[in-house]
């Protein structure tokens, strides 16, 4: 039996992301403020403040639950087997044959109700 212990979040988790929180915010401020200065230099800070403000998140439990679950998405996704480009085209080529012909079918469809509508109504010879 595999059971896990779930620790809920803490006063001290709840810091931590209002810190990160203040970091990403101190960013986008100091990107806006020092306008005068160098956009690289610029772009550099911020994203100096967005990796810290993730480090930050990454230490409470939220963060380390999210971090599972991304590892555990990355094994899940080696497992998918792809198409093959031949099977793809083919996919495609099927798909677009039946948006053809249901295009026309429902536009001939459309066609046929109007000429019976204008023949119900009078307005059709």
């Amino acid at each position: 039996m595999n059971t896990k212990a779930e620790s809920s979040p803490g006063p001290l988790d709840t810091v931590k992301l209002f810190l990160a929180a203040v970091v990403l915010v101190g960013g986008i401020y100091a990107y806006n403020f020092y306008q005068d200065e160098s956009l690289l230099l610029r772009a550099i800070g911020m994203l100096a403040a967005l990796i810290i403000a993730i480090v930050i998140a990454f230490q409470t439990t939220q963060g380390r639950t999210l971090w599972a679950f991304i590892q555990g998405s990355r094994v899940e996704i080696r497992k998918v087997i792809w198409p093959t480009r031949q099977e793809t085209l083919q996919t495609t080529l099927t798909v677009l044959v039946f948006a053809l012909i249901l295009g026309v079918f429902f536009w001939l469809l459309d066609l046929v109700l109007l000429w019976g509508t204008k023949i119900l109504t009078g307005q059709g010879g």
